[in-house]
């Protein structure tokens, strides 16, 4: 939902399936005059929206991959344009709608350190002398230094980099072991991530990857954000997911699509940190009652979540950006001016104008559900 070229979104009462952008840029007062000059470069004044939004549902895992930063999609893109196929860069965020399971970000140096010793299958592809530089620094008081994360960076390349002949042996003998009941008190929180990857991309590299990566569960209402260079897996699970407007990625694992590994090595961040680090914590919105603001810290995008109670009405105030909303549960009644209203139920999907207050009335026998992506000149 947006107005990426590789797949606008269209207004669904055209009788020439007119593009969002193209309307949008008949009708810049829709954008308003604050975000087409701050998002100016990105093509506000055309008609482009700084966002995407996306719905996602995750059965089979998505592929081990990061999001370049604007310097380096500037440079992929004109090196690759066939691959990367704009110049932005794509932070994200993923909103969980159902219990939904991911991996995001390196794990702290000494988690990852237990495993290269309790883990021989893992700690054979790492290199003697790299896998004892990492662990003489695992412990360091300052993982964030530029020595451990050249050590972190060593130790993922080589992993990445191992050849089918080194790892597919390793990973046989890993999940064997993990079978018949044979890990370790310290990889019992990822056995069962290990197998399931394994069952849906067996002989891959980037199931290893579950021995440096962080793995969490959100509940539905709870959100992570990744900014560019952070290493992610989205596992399992229902998700609203926005992003900077780019189709951006690089991936090097779980995947039959392109691997691109030398880049991904190239643009990680290598922050080690626990999972809690990713988490974005919602807050009240305005004088809503029924919504809450999800805001990471980028200016192309926020979320608002509303769950209005059967019976109920919510009022968001207008807003100085365009937004689009997704109705993601029950259905019920969109009010805006003095008459206009429209009737929305469970998949359907709203742009808003900057400067138009919304009223949700929800209708039926569940609450109506609403997910709402917008930006402001901030």
């Amino acid at each position: 939902m947006g107005t990426h070229h590789t797949s606008p979104s269209r207004l669904l009462d055209s009788p020439t399936q007119e593009k969002l952008s193209d309307y949008l840029a008949a009708h810049p007062e829709l954008i308003g005059p604050r975000v087409i000059e701050r998002f100016k470069s990105e093509g506000a004044a055309e008609g482009n929206l700084p966002f995407l939004f996306k719905v996602l549902a995750i059965e089979k895992a998505l592929s081990i991959q990061t999001h370049p930063d604007k310097e380096t999609a500037q440079k992929l893109h004109k090196e690759r344009p066939d691959v990367y196929k704009d110049a932005n860069h794509k932070p994200e965020m993923a909103l969980a709608l159902t219990p939904f399971q991911a991996m995001c970000g390196f794990l702290p140096l000494a988690r990852i350190a237990d495993y290269i010793v309790d883990t021989p299958e893992f700690a054979a592809l790492i290199p003697q002398t790299i896998r004892e530089q990492f662990l003489s620094l695992a412990s360091s008081p300052d993982t964030s230094g530029p020595t451990e994360k050249q050590a972190l960076k060593d130790v993922f390349s080589a992993v990445m980099t191992a050849e089918p002949s080194a790892f597919q042996p390793e990973l046989e003998k890993l999940v064997t072991r993990y079978e018949g009941g044979g890990a370790n008190p310290s990889e019992m929180e990822v056995k069962e991530l290990v197998l399931r990857l394994n069952s849906q991309f067996p002989g891959d590299i980037g199931i290893f990857c579950a021995f440096m990566l962080n793995h969490l569960t959100l509940k539905p209402g709870e959100a992570i954000f990744l900014a560019a260079g952070e290493p992610h897996a989205y596992v399992s699970g229902d998700i609203v997911e926005c992003m900077a407007t780019s189709d951006n990625v690089i991936r090097a694992g779980l995947t039959p699509k392109l691997r691109d590994v030398p880049n991904l090595v190239a643009g990680l961040t290598y922050n080690a940190a626990h999972a809690s680090k990713h988490i974005v914590e919602p807050r009240s919105f305005s004088s809503a009652s029924h919504s809450t603001l999800y805001d990471p810290p980028i200016p192309e995008f926020s979320v608002l979540r509303a769950v209005v109670p059967v019976g109920e009405t919510e009022t968001h105030p207008s807003l100085e950006g365009p937004s689009i909303a997704i109705v993601t549960g029950g259905k019920g009644t969109l009010v805006w001016g003095s008459r206009d209203q429209l009737n929305v139920a469970e998949g359907d999907v709203v742009f808003v104008g900057a400067g138009c207050e919304v009223r949700l009335a929800a209708g039926g026998q569940e609450p109506l559900v609403v997910h709402r992506a917008f930006v402001e000149s901030k």
